[in-house]
């Protein structure tokens, strides 16, 4: 079992996941998902699909 299996599969609470993180805890996107087992690619996919974009300046999504 990979990590990416423990994230929310709701795109509404991955962001709030992820921006969480991002937030507290990791001071990349990069480095999420290193440690979470995701592609970055696929990540901004599910998050670009509900409007949203990573924005590296404030390390979220916005």
């Amino acid at each position: 079992m990979s990590m990416y299996d423990n994230l929310p599969k709701d795109p509404v609470m991955l962001l709030s996941f992820t921006n969480t993180q991002l937030r507290d805890t990791f001071h990349t996107l990069d480095s999420f998902c290193i440690n979470f087992q995701i592609e970055r690619r696929e990540l901004e996919a599910k998050l670009g699909a509900i409007d949203y974009v990573y924005d590296e300046k404030t390390n979220q999504f916005i």
